[in-house]
């Protein structure tokens, strides 16, 4: 991992490695690297994610918790003025624009960056919609009843909440507990009886019962992989014979890729 770094120096001579960390893999991840002995600045989505990141931090670590927002310029300016040595992007495999920014930023300042990819979940049920969109599933989950229960977070609620196929459709949305995203849900008109505001991970029994008590006709998911719940989500629908809507992974090229953190480690080490 020999590069020039933002600062002017070599790799080597920085120490602190930047982590998209808005995923409980990412925080698993960041947490690891510590163990190991790097400077880690993690970079997540909320003040949430960044108090469990420091509620689970070691004493004696070097960690750095990055709760703003970073484009690509953002990006840039940040390392450029914190002496990162390197990027490493586990953030949401379906935040395909925080992966072309950190992918960009690393190019622009001569910085290694490596994809931290979590393994997709097996698709062992033949009652599995494959779409590429969230416009095509709320299209197809739309054939499918009149309960539409989402797992797909709050990010795209909006294209599913104004989706013409869905109008007259009793949506259900299963988000995190936090009073923005829960007020997202209501200025979106989800009514509060159809707010499932919960904390994962869910077992494959809890997401029968929760998929049972809001009579829900199809599940909407993604492929977020067994760590991301994916694998219990399909369990659940499967026990109880309910389609499932699963909106693929976008394809990105990335340079490089791991698939477990002693990978990670071992390409920082190189």
């Amino acid at each position: 991992m020999a590069a020039s770094n933002a600062a002017g120096g070599t790799a080597a001579e920085a120490s602190r490695i930047f982590v998209f960390a808005g995923t409980a893999d990412g925080r698993q991840l960041v947490s690891a690297l510590l163990a190991k002995g790097f400077a880690v600045t993690a970079s997540v989505v909320s003040r949430y994610g960044g108090e469990l990141l420091e509620s689970a931090q070691i004493a004696g670590h070097d960690l750095v918790v990055n709760v703003q927002p970073l484009d690509e310029a953002g990006l840039v300016a940040y390392c450029r003025t914190h002496a990162i040595a390197a990027i490493v992007d586990a953030s949401h495999p379906y935040a395909v624009n925080v992966s072309e920014n950190a992918m960009a930023a690393a190019k622009e300042l001569g910085l290694p960056y490596l994809r931290y990819e979590r393994s997709l979940s097996e698709l062992d049920y033949d009652n599995i919609h494959i779409v590429h969109s969230y416009e095509a599933a709320a299209e197809t989950a739309a054939s499918f009843g009149k309960t539409i229960f989402l797992t797909t977070g709050s990010r795209n609620l909006r294209k599913f909440t104004e989706a013409p196929a869905l109008q007259e459709k009793t949506i259900v949305a299963r988000v995190l507990p936090t009073p923005d995203v829960i007020a997202q849900c209501i200025d979106l008109g989800i009514a509060p009886g159809q707010i499932v505001a919960l904390q994962g991970p869910f077992s494959e029994a809890l997401n029968r019962e929760l998929f049972l008590r809001y009579h829900a006709d199809v599940i909407v998911t993604k492929n977020s992989g067994d760590i991301g719940g994916t694998d219990t989500k399909l369990a659940a629908a499967k026990a109880l014979h309910l389609p499932v809507v699963l909106i693929d992974r976008p394809k990105l090229e990335y340079p490089a890729v791991a698939h477990t953190m002693e990978d990670v480690a071992d390409w920082l080490h190189c």
